[in-house]
C-alpha cells in the first residue's frame, strides 16, 4: 500500500498534560484539610448541640464540609464529553 501524499493519515490527538488538568476549583479542597488544623476552634466543650459537646458535632461537620467540597469541586471539574 503506497501513501498518498494528497490524503496524510490523521494525526494523533494531542497529549494530554498534567497542567491541562489544574482548575481553580481544586483550591477548595484545603478547606476540608486545613480548618480541622485549627483546634481552638473546636477545643472546648460547650456549645452543646443535641446534647453533645462542640468537639464531638464540630468533628462531624467537618466530615460533612469534606464531603461538601469534594462533591462540588468533581461538578465543576468533570469533564463533559
Amino acid at each position: 500500500m503506497t501513501s498518498d501524499p494528497t490524503n496524510p493519515p490523521p494525526s494523533p490527538p494531542p497529549a494530554r498534560t498534567r497542567a491541562a488538568d489544574a482548575s481553580p476549583w481544586n483550591w477548595l479542597l484545603v478547606l476540608p484539610i486545613v480548618i480541622p488544623l485549627l483546634t481552638p476552634l473546636y477545643n472546648r466543650k460547650t456549645p452543646i448541640f443535641l446534647g453533645f459537646p462542640a468537639f464531638y458535632w464540630m468533628q462531624l461537620s467537618f466530615v460533612l464540609i469534606g464531603v461538601a467540597a469534594t462533591s462540588i469541586v468533581y461538578q465543576m471539574t468533570k469533564r463533559r464529553d
